[in-house]
């Protein structure tokens, strides 16, 4: 999900007043960084593993012994990205740690099963909440953010974040083991297990039209929008403008 935040998960008690009982835990956060790779460097892809990856591994490992003790049967969701699918360019570092996260959550479901405790990976496309502020951007900042804020709002590419809510309330409810969110994530997740080479190829392509170049600093995505002027702003405004006002109800201003 293209989201960012601190590491965090949501839990459900028991029952109301007691303590020491978990039935559902949610993992979901992490930061997500747009540039060219070298741009980012490695620290990029350290930062984005440790928030990313960690987070889901470490709420995942101190749950599972309470969840294993549910009477209900525990469950445990983890948020991946279709991302960690299908590697998105200038998306490095947030695509190879949700990649780790698709393959913790998988594992999981098969080693938990004998426990009684479910495990679903979710894997969003982008959604409509506003992360295009709290991203960070380096390489060609002004560029980058220009094509990631239009792209992270479009209408047929983006979703609706109360929807995907209620998408994974459900498959949490029937122990789904994975749920893949959008249909350009379904279409793209899809191609690339049927057809990886030919899949790369095209994202290859689509890549060349992608900034190049640039600062190895990183800079969140508000002070790039307040203080660097990006391109194409009336474009940006109607494809965006769901994603703004995602922004603006989520309080991420």
């Amino acid at each position: 999900m293209y989201g960012t935040g601190p590491r965090c998960a949501t839990v459900s008690r028991r029952s109301p007043g007691t303590v020491g009982g978990l039935d559902i835990v949610i993992a979901n956060a992490g930061i997500i960084q747009v540039g060219p790779a070298e741009a980012l460097g490695a620290e990029g892809f350290q930062d984005a593993m440790d928030s990313v990856f960690n987070g889901a591994l470490n709420t995942s490992l101190a749950a599972l012994p309470h969840l294993r003790r549910s009477p209900a049967g525990g469950r445990l969701v983890l948020i991946g990205s279709v991302g960690g699918l299908l590697a998105v360019p200038h998306l490095l570092p947030y695509s190879c740690a949700k990649s780790a996260v698709a393959a913790l959550a998988d594992g999981l479901h098969a080693e938990e099963a004998p426990h009684g405790v479910s495990v679903t990976a979710v894997h969003p496309g982008l959604m409509r909440t506003g992360s295009h502020l709290h991203a960070f951007f380096g390489g060609d900042r002004r560029r980058e953010y220009g094509w990631f804020s239009a792209v992270a709002g479009a209408p047929l590419l983006s979703m609706n974040a109360e929807r995907a809510a209620d998408r994974i309330v459900t498959a949490l409810q029937r122990r789904r083991p994975r749920l893949v969110l959008t249909p350009a994530a379904r279409l793209g997740a899809t191609a690339h297990g049927l057809a990886p080479v030919t899949t790369t190829r095209l994202v290859s392509a689509a890549a060349r039209v992608l900034p190049r170049d640039g600062s190895r600093t990183t800079v969140r995505g508000s002070a790039v929008e307040a203080g660097e002027q990006p391109p194409a702003p009336r474009l940006r405004a109607v494809l965006g403008a769901l994603n703004e006002r995602a922004a603006d109800r989520f309080n991420q201003r």
